[in-house]
């Protein structure tokens, strides 16, 4: 039996934890906020029943892990499939765009067009090329088979709102990944994705763990027979393992005893951050149904986009407002480089910004919609994958003994999200259980 902290109690962190835990293995997490959750994190205006994610969340029907460890916890009963709309922004209208009927009505596509995105779209989905994807760029191999035209369409406005200054270095592989696990239905919490949040916590807890909020981590100590973890308003513990489940820059920060050339290796892990504000407002701002509008990025500047954010959802045209005291939820959502004015800017500066870009999606919108508002940031949000990235990856197991790290860094070639957090903590776990087994 080991004596493990965990630094991160976010799902990867929660996942390990359930595991390592129900293997016999004492287990503490350390959490530098006042909960559990990370970026699926929810919160809960007075007003509501449910309460609402910082970061608009969803599931796909493909995603395994996740299901995996809801039936494992017997929830299947709260996670439900509705199929919300999708849609496109162009010329200053709205299209839907959720099915192949609804591509081939979208105004830009012409047969050919219409034909070439369908079967791309169908071999990027149905077949597994990823590490042959990877030697090229996104930019490179979309304008060689979807073509210039949808290119500039589609992919090249994702790849600018996504990534901004680094989209030309993206490799093909993060593309595929995209497509290759999407579903038409989209899978949602009784409750939010909060509720799978705390009936992890309440699991890890009934085996005996150990969840410290308020309580970032400091310093990672090497020592005889184990590690030594400072962190803040805590006494000093020892640990025979040690899990560390957030950003590389933090990791570096904490534990200096890492090799120079292991930490070196950081520089090829970047990463953009992101900023959502949330809206409660009075009344539908997309009255056409749709819940995720893309919008069109003409360039990394964002003072030059059509709307100076990413994604505009409206979550109650997914889920009814119903749970949400009868407001309409309307998240603005973008990704940004960490310098970015956005990650310093106060709410109301935020809003200054953010609302007079919504009368262009619908004329009636004013101010005076807002109920109320919500801002929340995250710098470890995205990570960035150059060509070749795979040899950039981590090993989960570092070069020093008994210290393992499993991030959003780590589920390469996949997208983050919370199916490959469950994954890659469960993984981690795997190996840190071998590891600590006496005939190994």
């Amino acid at each position: 039996m080991a004596n493990i902290a965990i630094i991160g109690g976010g799902i990867a962190g929660l996942s390990a934890a359930y595991d390592l835990l129900e293997a016999g293995h004492n287990v503490a997490i350390y959490e530098a906020s006042d909960g559990v959750g990370g970026l699926a994190r929810g919160f809960k205006d007075d007003a509501w029943e449910w309460p609402l994610e910082h970061f608009y969340h969803h599931i796909f029907e493909s995603d395994e892990a996740i299901i995996d460890l809801v039936d494992e916890l017997e929830l299947q009963d709260f996670l439900f499939f509705p199929t919300p709309i999708t849609s496109m922004y162009h010329e200053g209208k709205i299209y839907p765009f959720s099915n192949p009927v609804d591509w081939w009505k979208f105004p830009p596509f012409d047969p050919i067009s219409y034909v070439r995105f369908g079967l791309v779209g169908a071999y990027l989905r149905f077949t597994k090329p990823w590490r042959k994807l990877e030697k090229e760029t996104a930019v490179t191999w979309i304008r060689r088979w979807y073509g210039d035209k949808l290119y500039r369409l589609m992919w090249k406005p994702l790849l600018l709102g996504k990534f901004g200054p680094h989209y030309e270095k993206v490799n093909m592989a993060w593309l595929w990944a995209r497509l290759h696990v999407r579903s038409f239905k989209l899978g949602y919490f009784e409750g939010g994705f909060q509720e799978l949040i705390d009936q992890l916590e309440d699991a890890v807890l009934a085996q005996g763990g150990d969840t410290m909020y308020d309580s970032p981590v400091e310093t990672l100590t090497q020592i005889e027979g184990g590690w030594e973890v400072v962190a803040k308003g805590r006494k000093t513990a020892v640990y025979d393992q040690i899990l560390h489940t957030t950003s590389p820059t933090i990791l570096a920060k904490i534990a200096p005893e890492l090799p120079a050339d292991y930490l070196a290796s950081f520089q090829h892990l970047d990463s953009m951050s992101a900023v959502v504000l949330t809206l409660a407002l009075k009344q539908s701002l997309l009255t056409d149904g749709t819940y995720w509008l893309n919008l069109p990025a003409v360039s990394a500047d964002k003072e030059q986009n059509a709307a100076p954010f990413l994604a505009l959802v409206e979550h109650t045209n997914y889920i009814d407002k119903q749970h949400y005291g009868g407001d309409t939820i309307v998240y603005c959502g973008d990704y940004m480089t960490a310098d970015h004015a956005y990650m310093s800017m106060s709410k109301e500066e935020i809003l200054a910004t953010f609302l007079p870009a919504l009368k262009q999606f619908n004329p009636d919108f004013d101010p005076s919609w807002v109920r109320d508002s919500w801002l929340h940031r995250a710098v470890y949000a995205q990570p960035v994958p150059p060509v070749g990235h795979s040899a950039n990856v981590p090993n989960l197991q570092t070069p020093l003994p008994g210290l393992y790290w499993a991030s959003m860094s780590h589920v390469y070639p996949w997208d983050r999200g919370t199916n490959f957090a469950v994954q890659i903590g469960r993984q981690a776990a795997a190996l840190m259980m071998k590891k600590a087994s006496p005939n190994d």
